[in-house]
């Protein structure tokens, strides 16, 4: 990580108890950046000592709105801001122990949209909001939305498809009004991703997927470009963001860059 440097810059990550959030928290410390943690569990969280764990329900705006409150009091400023909370990959088995990511829509539980969506999609928006009011008046940041191919491609669950779809749309129409203001904003793609929970399935084979720390690294990459401003509004790929800074995974090894075809 010695070739970015963030010494210095100020990065919230949202969702960060665990899994991708947790590796962009971990990768952009390395960097040297000042790393503010937030999820329910984050106090819990494998995470370095110098990460600062702030309790956060990303539902909770109040408790939104103290977080934001906090780095500004503390630090006067926000460089990075990377919106993973999700809630979408809970209760994925009902009381009856069923597993209802397949279903059609209309059967899919009511809790899923507000899993999704509230959790998901809304809780970027929001974090965005207070993110860009920093970030605006100091003509300067970047805004990352964790994302992913469902957006242009059926996987199985259409309320995925909507919340995926709404986060790379925001992300394109939110450029167009931080532009201006020298504001960067982009989707991220991860791939296949040794989370917690990917390894615990079983399922998937895992000779290629990508450390939670390669998607920090790829943030990393973004926010250590002085042109960063030429990927906003724009899905970005980790694996191809890989080949693009030349940088690798805590490995060494270099993970393929997924393409639609390929999910």
């Amino acid at each position: 990580m010695n070739q970015f440097s963030l010494r210095s810059q100020v990065a919230l990550v949202t969702g960060a108890s665990r899994g991708v959030g947790r590796g962009v928290a971990t990768a952009l410390c390395h960097a040297g950046a000042i790393v503010y943690a937030t999820g329910r569990t984050v106090d819990a969280a494998d995470l370095e000592p110098s990460v600062v764990r702030v309790p956060c329900d990303h539902t909770d705006e109040a408790a939104v709105s103290r977080v934001f409150e906090r780095i500004r009091a503390e630090q006067g400023r926000l460089d990075i801001l990377v919106n993973n909370a999700w809630g979408g990959y809970e209760q994925m088995v009902d009381a009856n122990g069923r597993f209802t990511w397949p279903l059609p829509f209309w059967e899919q539980p009511a809790v899923r949209w507000d899993l999704m969506i509230d959790a998901g999609a809304r809780a970027a928006f929001v974090a965005s909001q207070h993110a860009a009011r920093q970030m605006v008046a100091d003509r300067r940041g970047l805004i990352v939305n964790i994302s992913f191919w469902a957006a242009q491609k059926y996987l199985r669950n259409v309320i995925y498809g909507i919340a995926k779809a709404a986060t790379d749309k925001f992300t394109f129409d939110a450029a167009q009004e931080l532009r201006p203001h020298d504001v960067t904003i982009v989707s991220l793609y991860p791939g296949l991703v040794k989370t917690e929970a990917v390894i615990a399935a079983g399922v998937f084979d895992l000779s290629r997927a990508e450390s939670p720390e390669f998607v920090g690294r790829a943030v990393a990459a973004l926010a250590s470009d002085p042109d960063v401003a030429r990927w906003s509004g724009q899905v970005v790929v980790a694996a191809a963001l890989a080949q693009h800074y030349d940088f690798t995974d805590i490995d060494g090894a270099r993970p393929p860059a997924l393409t639609l075809a390929d999910v």
